[in-house]
């Protein structure tokens, strides 16, 4: 169906397109209305935690009431932590960092919206104005405004394309109820889509959140898990002490022992050397009765001599120190087996079972 621009003055009926068009247009309004100045947002336009939008200058508005002693952005100097202020329209906490209002995240959507209702709101009130002026006419029967649709080529036609045309067999509607439908058909479109990235956003909000929340948890086990390690090494350090204390204190024993029985000896020794000393030079006495008085003494000192040369000695094997000795692969599996114990979620529950096993490892050693 081909046709064109004319010139006709406005039928009475035909406002009621119009009309429907201004009620949809004013029903998404209604949704781009800040709760805080009453009028259409202005951007810049800011989403709160709760998902709420408000004007970044109202939001600071608000803000500053709230925390009237927090330092602006455009003083000299920067305040060290944020404020914090209610979402007007449900009473929500909303925790700010040091920016202030500017570290919250802009709506790009809603101000796109925006952007778009006013365009569209522009181009409505000019198409209102030129629709009073201008008519689209027939081109097969240029007498004829347009004024009905075929759904079934779906175009825009005139009545008498109906009648008497390509079109009198096909299935008709006004034009006005086509394109009020339509329109009402994209303003719900819009509204739809407006609720579900307010959605996304409120998920990808809650990931983020999430993700905070596993790097701190994921950091603060790390710390704990290196904790408990620390205090096995210190367990085990300090077994080994007492250990190595049990060792040196028999070698200690052992060396006392042998050194006091090297120094009996050597006593013996010396003793013995110089009995036979004395012995050579008696031996030599040219005069029997000096000879003989002095052989009689140096043999009843070498009587007790030999008598004393079977003094204390170590026994066979006293030097060992096999029996000190340690069994660790039980131990050691038991420390290669360390794991995270099933089923437990709070801190409460983990310490004991650390405990636990410490307290067995301990008794192990």
């Amino acid at each position: 169906m081909n046709f064109a621009v004319g010139f006709k003055p406005p039928s009475a009926g035909s406002s009621g397109s119009g009309a429907g068009s201004g009620a949809t247009m004013e029903n998404l309004e209604k949704q781009l209305i800040c709760p805080v100045c009453m009028e259409m947002f202005s951007k810049p336009v800011v989403i709160l935690p709760c998902q709420h939008n408000l004007c970044r200058k109202c939001a600071n508005d608000i803000f500053q009431s709230a925390n009237p002693l927090w330092q602006s952005r455009g003083s000299s100097g920067i305040a060290a932590t944020g404020g914090r202020f209610r979402c007007p329209s449900c009473r929500h906490e909303v925790v700010l960092d040091r920016h202030g209002v500017y570290g919250l995240q802009r709506n790009l959507l809603v101000e796109n919206i925006i952007d778009i209702y006013r365009q569209q709101e522009s181009s409505r009130l000019v198409n209102t104005k030129s629709e009073q002026k201008q008519q689209l006419m027939c081109e097969e029967h240029e007498e004829e405004k347009i004024n009905i649709y075929c759904l079934s080529c779906q175009t825009p036609t005139c009545s008498m394309c109906k009648v008497f045309g390509q079109h009198k067999d096909c299935d008709v509607a006004p034009l006005s109820s086509v394109y009020t439908r339509q329109k009402t058909e994209l303003s719900d479109g819009i509204a739809i889509l407006v609720a579900s990235n307010d959605h996304v956003q409120g998920v990808i909000s809650q990931m983020e959140a999430l993700c905070c929340a596993v790097e701190e948890n994921g950091q603060r086990q790390t710390e704990q898990l290196v904790s408990h390690f620390g205090s096995l090494v210190a367990i085990l350090d300090e077994r080994k002490q007492e250990l190595v204390g049990l060792i040196t204190k028999e070698q200690d024993e052992k060396l006392k022992h042998v050194r006091c029985l090297i120094r009996e000896h050597s006593d013996h020794l010396e003793a013995a050397v110089t009995l036979v000393e004395s012995a050579i030079q008696a031996i030599e006495e040219p005069h029997m009765p000096l000879f003989i008085q002095s052989a009689k003494v140096l043999l009843e000192e070498m009587a007790v001599t030999a008598r004393a040369s079977n003094i204390e000695r170590p026994e066979l094997g006293y030097e060992s120190m096999a029996h000190f000795i340690i069994d660790t692969d039980e131990v050691a599996d038991l420390l290669r087996n360390i794991d995270f114990c099933p089923g437990v979620d709070d801190d409460e529950d983990e310490e004991p079972d650390e405990v636990g096993e410490e307290s067995e490892l301990d008794s192990r050693c």
